[in-house]
């Protein structure tokens, strides 16, 4: 690393009062991955946009290459590309006419139909690991593999500096991981990668140094064996509000008299009713895996949405009101605050005063009659608020839109802080936030359950209600179904979204040696094992966050990120029983895949591993016993195609399914679920991986996997 790329210096940049950048120096090497860190409004996004020309500085040197871009065209010229966090494609247009956007002249394009379908299937077999159709429409394509088709985009292009900005939000962990695959390949031809992400956990493994960033100015420099979760939050945060979150204790209940009560509620049709109480001073956490009525639960007690049956009431001196809707609910002091700021918070045409004080109008008006807003009283309201929460902002009347995601975020807190309500409903409030401006809500909820009131508190982060909560409920299946209270352990109340109790066989520690492991069974005192449930569902590790949504596939026999047992390996031929649920509306059929990304390389496999592909999987089936496949107890209709191991001309191996081999390490299978919006495919029977997926993605309106491991195997390789 002795070519400096990009050398910044004492660079400093403005919008209107606020100052995104705040003299900031940064340089990176060539063949290297540099980190960009910080919270919300710290001036990441500013940054690299002013390394790729988008922003030109107010002032200080910015030099490229040794030299500098005026423009996006300019950057381009220097060998500059730019990945953003929206997903911004052309739905109507092809996957080949996304990838090639803007690289044709006026009058001529720069090369012909049949290259840039041969390019297209390259980079995007790299990246997604499958093979697909360039002329697919992309609009038929899902979320993630659209941000693929953007960072595709950007990589065709042989960057010689590509910069990363929130680029992995859409993607899941496989998909994640997959891209770090590319950028390490284009890192050791000397392409010098900047990574902005909120994403803490992925910078440890594949970032070479970082800066950090609070509030426009650098506050840290960091080589790779300084880059850790501690050391970046402290960064972050600042030493301050670090040391403050670790001395937190517990916020205890009042008493037990309710001040919030649910009875006999519904907030799915054919489900058991329930019950739920909320006492003063109690923090209540609420989570589950995405879809598992959560949300429903937190909008309905809120207001916001209707229950399907049972009564709601806030007590109030002795006297139980009911609550109907949101008027009703804030007329007992009920304020909901949503995590989705710009489709249930923001009045993006309004000020930031305007947004904050918007609902306490009312309150503080003069003129009688007249009703004039009384804006002297509420200035100093605003004022409060907004410093109780930190919020970094420039003049009250600028447009909340000036203000960066969190900011904003705070702004419609503040607001129903402002409301001086007895319950708080959060949903999902810390989404998208940095770690500083969750550590100034958490604060704020103690304070407020300390006075005596009551906060309902969903995430989607188990992590937010350690050290904060006083009580966590689980949702699955529409119904409350485990109940947690302090000392939390984020793994199990993780376990049990999944309805899961055992420990689970893990991954972790698989590396280059043969092993078997089993699940720990508690006993009785005199030695005989205690009954319990013995179903295993997806385990995976605290720090690696969910990103899962409602339709969900599990292996009762295979833990999510646990081991594959060996009656379902080699060429035994006996398939796992795999069970579905919350299946999306409108699929009319299924179709199954289990593939090996990691194929050793004695067998130079040019995509991934296929070892069961199944398709025309009737859309009434929720259930694939085990030993299913080659048997009549495969759904009618349903067809399986060959493995590729059938592929390979290896003997022992047939048509259906056919279980992990005995690779030379720790392998990861892919099991995922594709629910279709067609009831059949036709495909022949010597279709392959890549036959099956230019069929199956276009017409998949959702897709659930899990990833197991399996190996290493004492067992010889098979010959290739």
């Amino acid at each position: 690393m002795s070519k400096i790329v990009v050398d910044l210096v004492e660079v400093t940049k403005t919008f209107g009062p606020t100052k995104a950048l705040d003299r900031v120096s940064l340089s990176a090497f060539e063949g290297e991955v540099h980190a960009i860190i910080g919270g919300n409004g710290s001036g990441k996004s500013t940054l690299a946009k002013v390394i790729s020309g988008v922003l030109l500085p107010d002032s200080g040197q910015v030099s490229i290459f040794g030299k500098s871009a005026n423009s996006p065209a300019e950057a381009k010229d220097l060998g500059i590309a730019n990945v953003y966090q929206e997903v911004l494609v052309a739905d109507e247009c092809t996957i080949a006419e996304n990838l090639f956007m803007g690289a044709d002249g006026l009058f001529e394009a720069s090369e012909n139909a049949e290259d840039r379908n041969a390019r297209a299937r390259k980079i995007i077999s790299e990246l997604i690991g499958l093979e697909l159709d360039p002329n697919i429409i992309v609009g038929d394509l899902p979320l993630s593999f659209k941000q693929w088709i953007t960072i595709a985009r950007s990589m065709l292009t042989e960057p010689k500096l590509l910069i990363l900005d929130e680029s992995s939000a859409a993607l899941d962990f496989e998909s994640t991981e997959r891209l770090f695959s590319k950028m390490r390949l284009m890192k050791s031809k000397g392409c010098t990668i900047f990574i902005v992400t909120h994403r803490i956990a992925e910078l440890t493994r594949i970032a070479d140094r970082a800066t950090v960033l609070r509030d426009g100015k650098s506050v840290g420099k960091l080589e790779k064996y300084q880059i850790n979760e501690d050391q970046i939050l402290e960064l972050i945060a600042g030493p301050q509000r670090k040391h403050t979150v670790s001395t937190f204790k517990t916020v205890k209940k009042v008493n037990d008299q309710p001040i919030l009560r649910a009875n006999d509620i519904r907030v799915w049709p054919g489900t058991q009713a329930f019950d739920f109480n909320l006492c003063p001073g109690e923090i209540v956490g609420v989570t589950g895996l995405d879809g598992q009525g959560q949300a429903e639960f937190v909008r309905a007690i809120s207001g916001v949405s209707q229950l399907l049956s049972g009564k709601i009431n806030v007590i109030y001196n002795g006297q139980a009101n009911s609550i109907f809707n949101l008027q009703t609910a804030r007329e007992n002091g009920v304020s909901y605050i949503s995590g989705d700021r710009k489709k249930e918070g923001l009045f993006p045409n309004l000020s930031i005063f305007e947004n904050m004080c918007l609902s306490i109008y009312q309150q503080f008006t003069w003129g009688g009659f007249l009703k004039f807003i009384n804006k002297y009283k509420l200035s100093s309201i605003f004022v409060h608020e907004t410093n109780k929460l930190a919020t970094k902002m420039g003049d009250q009347g600028d447009l909340i839109t000036s203000l960066s995601g969190g900011n904003q975020q705070k702004i419609l807190i503040g607001r129903s802080f402002a409301e001086r309500p007895s319950i708080l409903v959060l949903n999902d409030p810390a989404r998208g936030i940095d770690v500083g401006a969750k550590l100034d809500l958490y604060r704020n909820l103690r304070e407020f359950s300390e006075k005596g009131n009551g906060v309902v508190f969903l995430s989607s982060e188990i992590e937010e209600f350690l050290d904060l909560c006083n009580r966590v409920i689980v949702f699955r299946a529409g119904v409350i179904k485990a109940q947690f209270e302090p000392p939390l352990d984020s793994n199990e109340i993780l376990n049990s979204t999944f309805g899961k109790w055992l420990n689970a066989p893990s991954a972790e520690g698989i590396k280059g040696k043969a092993f078997r492991v089993f699940p720990t069974w508690p006993r009785q005192d005199n030695g005989q094992p205690v009954a319990r449930d013995v179903r295993l569902g997806p385990n995976i590790s605290r720090k690696l966050k969910m990103n899962q949504s409602g339709f969900l596939l599990l292996a009762p026999d295979i833990a999510q990120g646990g081991v594959i047992p060996t009656d379902y390996a080699e060429n035994k031929g006996i398939s796992p029983m795999l069970e579905w649920e919350r299946v999306p509306k409108n699929t009319k059929s299924f179709a199954l895949s289990i593939t090996d990304p990691d194929v050793p390389a004695e067998f130079n496999f040019p995509r991934n591993f296929a070892h069961w592909l199944v398709y025309n999987i009737p859309a009434d089936t929720r259930q694939l016993p085990r030993g299913a496949s080659g048997s009549s107890a495969m759904p009618p209709g349903s067809k399986e195609l060959n493995s590729d191991f059938v592929t390979l001309n290896l003997p022992g191996f047939f048509e259906g399914y056919a279980g992990p081999w005995p690779p030379d390490c720790a392998h990861r299978y892919i099991f995922t679920l594709y629910a279709l919006k067609v009831r059949s495919l036709d495909l022949t029977r010597d279709a392959k991986l890549e036959d099956f997926a230019a069929s199956v993605l276009p017409v998949t309106i959702e897709q659930a996997s899990f990833t197991a491991f399996y190996g290493p195997s004492e067992i010889e390789l098979p010959a290739a």
